[in-house]
């Protein structure tokens, strides 16, 4: 159980010899504050004792950490300014006390599991749920800086979920470089890992989250490409927050915002809430048609401008027709798309994983120097198990030794369907790969033929399929997501992930492809 403190990574770091002594259960802290049990030790290297408050006989989170002085400084002065906001979606603080030797908090105890616990556990959240949780976050956020403090650490590791349900955020710690613009951002990436068990923000250290899916030129890609299933509503929100481009609306206008998709998700009718709409207080926004360009304004003034500048250039795109009519993908510079105006490339609605079975997929591994030795337990690769994977051999340098041009995954979809995205989970960054299709395989049915044969066969597949949308080179994260190039109005059933570099390892690790369609 995440208490506190499971955040950005700290400077703050635990000595190697505790000279005050290891505490332990019954210790009594000031007097007052008895040890119960050792929960974790968090990423600042901090300890976390759930405790009691022998005086007012109530359960207590007691954050240790050794030295004091002046090296605890910033944990304590957080806690003290954060103990100066009350709010429901906050964890309370109680004290702050600095012994020289060793320092702690005392807050809140919050009975209930991290986001990040909750996702690594359970898997993404549906929508409903996890605007939920943004509204919670982003609530305790506006309560901050409201106060002109601003939080520092919002993060899926200091987003508490408590049993009754109560979203409370805890475990602030600001320093010289955060701002309120941040804290809004950082709402932002807490929805986006909700919804994709991702984490939109570069991330180093013990207490790092799964990095974003991103595409060939590093930018992440949007919640409903990297899962099935996501609102574009929705979608659109999340990655508005994360656009550096974009101005963020503060923190009490994303909140009113989320208070409103909240109530509808609570009604359940979040298909029909509309477009996004940031507000000042309890004024809303006039209604507006439902696939009206996106915008994010922090005021009254700008958003009715953007709002009219919205509604003409929807109007314009769509030259009349009904705006019921559009593709529910949005376009936008954010997504990857091309800023036109229509659908994103390959966008198709509601694309869900499509089932492969072992007998779809196989190796591809031209010569003239294979050996075969790399053909075996290609299946591992989709059956539906990150923890198992296919590997190649191990070569001695990254272009295979110099040996072979390349090796790929060769899928079979089983008929011609249509493909939104094909998403590559590896075991390291580093590697250099395309997405290939073509009209057939030359060895269906031959599968169990000899190596030479078979290296035959993959030679003319090589040669002969086409490249769709951009590859990576040397990618900088251990997920391949191809999402572009893709036409909405053809259909493909032979996919080649097609690897030209190896990384560092030397070996190629895949541990699970999904491709996603209709």
């Amino acid at each position: 159980m995440t208490q506190v403190g499971e955040g950005r990574e700290a400077a703050e770091a635990v000595p190697s010899v505790m000279t005050f002594g290891e505490p332990a259960v019954g210790d009594v802290m000031a007097d007052r504050y008895q040890l119960e049990d050792h929960v974790n030790d968090d990423s600042a290297g901090r300890q976390i004792w759930r405790g009691t408050d022998v005086i007012l006989r109530r359960p207590v989170a007691v954050v240790l950490r050794y030295p004091g002085g002046e090296s605890a400084t910033e944990m304590l002065q957080s806690a003290v300014a954060a103990s100066r906001v009350i709010h429901p979606n906050l964890a309370g603080v109680y004290d702050a006390i600095d012994e020289g030797e060793r320092a702690y908090v005392v807050r809140e105890w919050i009975d209930g599991l991290a986001l990040r616990d909750l996702v690594t556990d359970s898997g993404p959240l549906d929508a409903a749920r996890a605007i939920g949780i943004a509204h919670g976050v982003a609530d305790a956020v506006a309560a901050v800086h409201a106060t002109g403090m601003v939080h520092g650490n919002v993060h899926a590791g200091t987003t508490m979920i408590g049993t009754d349900g109560r979203v409370v955020l805890a475990d602030a710690r600001t320093d010289g470089d955060d701002t309120p613009d941040k804290d809004v951002r950082a709402v932002g990436g807490v929805l986006y890992y909700a919804l994709t068990g991702h984490w939109p923000h570069a991330e180093a250290g013990a207490s790092r989250l799964p990095d974003a899916v991103r595409d060939g030129s590093g930018t992440i890609v949007a919640p409903r490409q990297a899962r099935a299933g996501v609102p574009a509503y929705l979608d659109d929100l999340t990655m508005d927050l994360l656009d550096p481009k974009l101005a963020v609306p503060a923190s009490d206008v994303l909140a009113a915002e989320l208070t409103r998709l909240d109530s509808a998700a609570e009604e359940q009718y979040l298909e029909e809430v509309g477009p996004l709409r940031f507000t000042e207080g309890d004024e809303a926004s006039p209604e507006q048609p439902q696939n009206a360009a996106r915008k994010i304004a922090v005021g009254v003034a700008a958003l009715l401008a953007i709002a009219v500048i919205g509604l003409m250039l929807g109007i314009s795109a769509l030259g009349g027709d009904d705006p019921g009519d559009r593709d529910p993908v949005q376009a936008g510079a954010s997504q990857g798309t091309d800023g036109g105006g229509g659908a994103a490339p390959g966008a198709i609605p509601n694309p869900q994983p499509i089932k492969l079975t072992k007998d779809q997929v196989r190796v591809v591994d031209p010569g003239p120097n294979s050996t075969g030795d790399d053909r075996a337990d290609a299946a591992l690769a989709v059956d539906g198990d990150d923890g198992t994977s296919w590997n190649t051999s191990t070569y001695n340098t990254r272009k295979f030794g110099n040996l072979k041009p390349g090796i790929g995954l060769l899928i079979d979809l089983g008929s011609p369907r249509q493909v939104s995205s094909v998403k590559v989970q590896l075991g390291e960054k580093g590697i250099s790969a395309q997405l290939l299709t073509g009209d057939s395989d030359p060895a269906a049915g031959n599968t169990g033929a000899s190596n030479d044969v078979l290296m035959g066969f993959d030679e003319q597949i090589r040669t002969t399929y086409s490249q769709i949308g951009k590859g990576f080179e040397n990618h900088d994260a251990p997920t391949l997501a191809f999402i572009d190039g893709f036409d909405p109005d053809a259909k493909y059933q032979y996919l080649l992930v097609w690897f030209t570099e190896l990384p560092d390892s030397r070996k190629i690790v895949v541990d699970e492809i999904t491709v996603e369609g209709t």
